[in-house]
């Protein structure tokens, strides 16, 4: 009989764990599949790992990992992936908001011979702030203009991973982990099914404006160096608009008209001003990269 390993990352999910767990429990209750699901629990503050202890304690099925302190979602989903033995891995969302009773689909084209079987979120216009829609698209549309990848609008962490895929993303050591663009990044037989995702019902949501941001970032730059020729062909673009200032320059100064007021003169300063600093800071993005990826730290350190 085939194993199934479900990875589940958490973050001070205290009132979803037993939840998640029951569900999980009956999906697989009509399913000709061995399965065992993984908690990583990411440093949580919460109740959340005396929950675990204490589910373990009851069923064999159940295991856990607890990092020493909070390492980030990806980092989790690679810890997990990283203990996997089984014929596939299943990775989800411990908030409930990714739902478990799409499994046996998600195991039904994995049979058909599919090696990854990702989902799309459909939104509900109702449900999804209108800035949130926005930069989700805005994200998406970027990523797939500035990296080698296409991917779908509506991209999510819940997905079905054959046991060679895994194997290849557990070899893998770079940090500042991108899992949804290095599954599609790996190849492979792929397919995408869509779902709606459940209102949370319990807890609060751990992506704030600024952690989305970075992490729109962070994907973008671990797969293109696009922005570093965007910022040297803004450099070279600008400096030709310069030169086309130095015939005026001449022209008022040997025809006695004055170059009247600083105004202007500020204005220009401030603007090339903050576009060199744009473009020092998009090359400080790569730099602190390679400065992360040489000291070679590990993704995460286990507690227990």
């Amino acid at each position: 009989m085939k194993q199934v390993d479900i990875i589940v990352p958490i973050y001070n999910e205290e009132e979803n764990i037993l939840t998640l767990y029951q569900e999980v429990k009956e999906v697989f209750s009509v399913l000709d599949y061995n399965y065992q699901l993984t908690f990583i629990d990411d440093g949580s503050t919460d109740q959340s790992l005396p929950v675990l202890r204490h589910l373990k304690a009851q069923d064999p099925l159940i295991h856990y990992i607890s990092f020493s302190r909070n390492f980030g979602h990806q980092n989790a989903l690679k810890a997990g992936m990283d203990q996997s033995t089984g014929d596939c891995v299943i990775t989800l969302d411990g908030d409930l908001q990714h739902p478990p009773e799409l499994i046996p689909t998600l195991l039904k084209y994995w049979e058909e011979g599919y090696d990854v079987v990702y989902t799309l979120r459909s939104e509900n216009e109702k449900e999804v702030g209108f800035f949130k829609r926005i930069s989700s698209r805005l994200f998406y549309r970027l990523l797939n203009r500035l990296a080698d990848l296409e991917m779908e609008k509506g991209s999510a962490d819940f997905r079905l991973i054959n046991k060679k895929v895994v194997r290849i993303l557990q070899g893998l050591e770079e940090h500042e982990l991108f899992f949804r663009g290095l599954v599609k990044w790996v190849g492979f037989r792929q397919v995408g099914i869509s779902y709606e995702p459940r209102l949370r019902t319990s807890g609060q949501s751990k992506y704030t404006f600024l952690k989305m941001m970075r992490f729109a970032i962070q994907g973008i730059t671990s797969f293109s160096t696009k922005p570093l020729y965007l910022a040297a062909y803004l450099g070279i673009i600008f400096s030709l608009f310069s030169v086309l200032y130095v015939p005026y320059a001449l022209i008022s100064y040997f025809f006695g008209h004055a170059i009247s007021g600083w105004t202007s003169v500020i204005m220009i300063m401030t603007f090339f001003g903050g576009l060199q600093l744009c473009i020092l800071g998009i090359i400080g993005l790569y730099l602190g990269k390679v400065f992360t990826q040489a000291k070679n730290r590990p993704l995460y350190i286990i507690k227990e």
